[in-house]
């Protein structure tokens, strides 16, 4: 069973539940930051070891996300306005940070992410344990999704979002 928590006292709103959505339908993903200023979508991933440079670079995981999100864009008739890969070394852990700008990002966009992150780190992928993922359609979730983020992208968001998965709970707060 998921539970859901908000910090801050503001009602639920598109930003929330988009967060929220994507963090039931994507176990791999460790956390979600919306900021609203640059309109942009940080999705991290946490690898259980410490990856090497010449692994994050632009002829490794780098070079694969962004070029699949330009291929992605191109044949889907978008300009992307932002994406970016960014990393960081904690002792024996790395997280991987994927910023997209949330005007061209498309929920088949995230799933792509997901998967290519997935492949590249194997087993070393932290994931929620299976005791905690939600079981519902992925179809209907990934639908749910792309409603939410169509529904953001016209709307005027102006909190920073921060949302995490621990124990089964997804929990969501202002910054």
């Amino acid at each position: 069973m998921l539970a859901v928590r908000y910090g801050g006292k503001e009602d639920t709103n598109w930003s929330d539940g988009l967060l929220i959505s994507i963090l039931v339908r994507y176990p791999e993903i460790a956390t979600i930051n919306f900021d609203p200023i640059e309109h942009v979508l940080k999705f991290a991933f946490i690898s259980s070891q410490a990856l090497k440079t010449e692994q994050l670079s632009a002829t490794a995981i780098e070079g694969k996300v962004l070029d699949s999100i330009e291929v992605f864009n191109l044949l889907e008739g978008r300009k992307v306005k932002m994406s970016a890969i960014s990393y960081l070394d904690c002792d024996q852990l790395t997280i991987i940070e994927v910023q997209r700008d949330i005007d061209t990002l498309a929920q088949e966009e995230i799933s792509l992410i997901v998967q290519l992150i997935r492949e590249f780190l194997g087993d070393n992928l932290v994931t929620e344990t299976d005791e905690f993922v939600f079981e519902d359609d992925p179809v209907l979730q990934e639908e749910i999704i792309e409603y939410m983020l169509e529904s953001m992208k016209r709307a005027n968001g102006d909190r920073h979002l921060f949302a995490f998965r621990e124990e089964g709970r997804v929990m969501v707060f202002n910054k």
